[in-house]
């Protein structure tokens, strides 16, 4: 009795696993090859003015100081590949500052911004709702300089017996991840570490660079914006998947911001990174977005666009522009902001900024005054992990939940591409992704609980994960044991 009740317990576990795989999935990545602006706007924070910190900026030439859905929506191009995407996405940039002069210079970013389009419904549904017309949202908190909770984060199939795991604060925070890029080897996951490393171990490990990245919140209240520009959405339990919380009950489109920053340009030379903010430690680092479909356009997409290519050009709903188009785009930057110098030999961060190291709230800080510190903050030690060790517990984090393929182009063109044309260098350098698999269209003979795709260099892998249920009978005399069940990768496909 006690063998089969548990096999009970197992079979549904994996027949949850299998009934979501497909459309968890399915998910579209907007590539945003070349900036559309470089400057000191946020109208989400500081609406009608110039922002604290600088900018990189993709998407619809609308975007300004006083940027809503409306002019996004009025804008005459977009940055992005898809034309009918005028959105605007942005988030602070990063600077290297010289240990001899203290003078900072604009680290470059390499093949603009990727907006992951990540269609994972709640557990008791099988759609998710477009974005809504004038919808806008922060993810990240700029004035964050500290991470009070395990490092490596606690596995997550543990959260939920933890109140603190289950909180906004902590989900926020692990929302944010620094991918320590080496193509020799296999990608770390994502949203592994959520801190910046110190340069040494960048020098030691990251030979092709960071990648940035933010993940949204995708549950939803009901309304389009809030006073913070954060409080109307909240994070699923598990950040990219998971359950709502009741006060957020809808489920929106999953959305996940990956930027690439060419640390390793400055490979030997002493110095510290610091994101445009302020910030060298990485906790307040943040994205913003404005939508900038029309609505009823990105529901249809979401309803029909669901391969797990995650290839823009499988949806045939999609424009796709040509790089000499959505490299003309660029907004029109105030007259105001176009004499500051913001690239190289700077004495100080774009707006003047301090650098904020915390561990304290960097709330209340002013551009050029001073600020008080506690002795330098020891950035955490966290090792490499290949992003395919994946537990049970993460299955249904079918490609990005898991991880979201690395790309790089060995035949990546030299020419870098800047719409505000920057003095001195420009900084996003075009680079195709590789492109993911089409998956094979014979069926294998095997059940398999999920799918993901690998990408290492120029191959990629795509990565069949078997579920094993083992039942173990026991005597009535002796202590009742639990089901064992294990998870092996089963099959690898390999392909170009």
């Amino acid at each position: 009795m006690l063998a089969n009740k548990s096999f009970k317990v197992v079979l549904t576990l994996i027949v949850a696993i299998l009934g979501l795989a497909d459309y968890s999935s399915a998910f579209w990545r907007m590539e945003c090859r070349a900036r559309s602006g470089y400057a000191q706007l946020d109208p989400l924070v500081s609406y009608g003015t110039a922002s604290e910190h600088i900018h990189s900026i993709f998407g619809g030439s609308g975007f300004s100081e006083t940027a809503d859905t409306d002019t996004m929506l009025a804008s005459d191009c977009t940055s992005c590949s898809v034309a009918q995407d005028k959105s605007a996405y942005w988030t602070p940039p990063f600077y290297f500052q010289d240990a001899t002069t203290g003078e900072f210079e604009a680290v470059q970013q390499e093949g603009g911004m990727l907006a992951y389009y990540l269609l994972f419904p709640n557990a008791d549904e099988t759609t998710v709702d477009a974005f809504p017309s004038g919808f806008q949202m922060i993810a990240g908190d700029t004035n964050q300089r500290n991470f009070t909770y395990p490092v490596p984060d606690l596995e997550k199939s543990l959260w939920a017996l933890d109140p603190k795991y289950t909180s906004q604060a902590f989900l926020r925070q692990a929302a944010i991840g620094f991918n320590c890029l080496n193509y020799d080897t296999t990608p770390e996951g994502t949203l592994y570490r959520h801190f910046l490393p110190d340069k040494s171990y960048m020098d030691a490990n990251c030979k092709d660079g960071i990648r940035a990245e933010v993940m949204f919140p995708s549950c939803w209240n009901g309304n389009t914006s809030s006073p913070d520009q954060m409080s109307h959405v909240a994070y699923p339990s598990l950040v990219m998947t998971g359950d709502c919380p009741s006060s957020h009950p809808k489920r929106l489109v999953s959305m996940l911001y990956e930027s690439i920053w060419r640390t390793d340009l400055f490979e030997g030379r002493d110095g510290q990174f610091v994101i445009a903010n302020g910030d060298p430690t990485g906790y307040g680092y943040h994205g913003d977005f404005i939508m900038g479909w029309e609505e009823e356009f990105l529901q249809d997409a979401v309803n029909t666009c669901t391969s797990s290519s995650g290839e823009i050009s499988d949806c045939a709903l999609f424009d796709i522009q040509d790089s000499d188009t959505y490299s003309a785009c660029s907004i029109t930057e105030p007259a105001s902001l176009k004499t500051e110098s913001v690239v190289s030999g700077l004495s100080s961060l774009p707006g003047n900024v301090p650098i904020m190291s915390g561990p304290g709230y960097a709330n209340g800080a002013t551009a050029g005054g001073s600020y008080s510190t506690d002795a330098p903050v020891a950035v955490p030690t966290l090792s490499y992990l290949p992003g395919s060790s994946v537990d049970l517990s993460q299955a249904t984090n079918v490609v990005a939940g898991n991880v979201i393929a690395a790309y790089k182009s060995e035949s990546a063109t030299a020419s870098r591409l800047s719409s505000t044309e920057l003095p001195g260098a420009v900084l996003a350098q075009d680079v195709d992704p590789t492109p993911m698999p089409t998956p094979a269209p014979s069926t294998p003979s095997t059940s398999y609980a999920s799918t993901e795709f690998v990408t290492n260099g120029l191959t990629v892998s795509e990565i069949f994960w078997a579920e094993e249920v083992v039942t173990i009978t026991v005597q009535a005399t002796e202590t009742a044991s639990v089901v064992g069940r294990k998870r092996h990768v089963h099959q690898h496909r390999r392909g170009n």
